[in-house]
């Protein structure tokens, strides 16, 4: 029997250090992960290439895909824009033994793991509160007071899904938070 991948799944709200936990684990621990490749309608943008980047597909051809049920997770990320994770995309890495780093939305992330239930792990990132979420994304002097308060209720909204992640990681700092989640990924992978 050959040896069977897993699924790691990472989800946060925005501006809870996800995107740098996770560079974090790629460079600094050597964790055996491939990250998944999304698919998106959208043209390639100057310097992306096809299956590297993205999987670019027509409007027509996602749309398609959506129909014949390709796909283990996709998002409407604004009308007429899709993002998605292809099955045959984790199901290749996985088969030859590979393990796969999805890093998706909650939505996205709670089917996954109903999808795969024995072979994946979801981990949810969260802040430590609200209100420090609040002072990190004022901080960044990024957003305007609008797209803060918008990101915060999403934030709010996305916390109430937490629950539902086989584990929960609080990013205080940085350096903990990642070594719990490298921790929590190393586990899953030698079980």
């Amino acid at each position: 029997m050959a040896h069977h991948g897993k699924i790691i799944i990472i989800s946060a709200p925005s501006g809870c250090g996800k995107s740098t936990i996770i560079n974090k684990l790629m460079a600094e621990y050597n964790l055996p992960l491939k990250f998944s490749v999304s698919a998106t309608n959208r043209s390639p943008r100057e310097g992306e290439i096809d299956g590297v980047h993205y999987h670019f597909l027509t409007d027509e051809a996602f749309r398609q895909a959506i129909a014949d049920n390709q796909f283990v997770e996709y998002e409407e990320v604004y009308p007429g824009r899709f993002y998605g994770t292809l099955k045959s995309e984790v199901e290749k890495t996985i088969a030859g033994g590979g393990n796969v780093l999805l890093d998706i939305d909650v939505k996205g992330g709670c089917r996954v793991k109903e999808m795969y239930p024995a072979d994946a792990i979801s981990i949810f990132i969260a802040p430590p509160s609200i209100p420090a979420l609040r002072q990190r994304l004022e901080g960044r002097g990024t957003d305007s007071s609008d797209a803060i308060e918008t990101r915060l209720s999403k934030a709010a909204y996305e916390l109430t899904f937490a629950a539902r992640y086989d584990a929960r990681v609080v990013n205080d700092n940085l350096d903990i938070a990642a070594q719990q989640v490298y921790t929590l990924i190393n586990d899953f992978i030698a079980q």
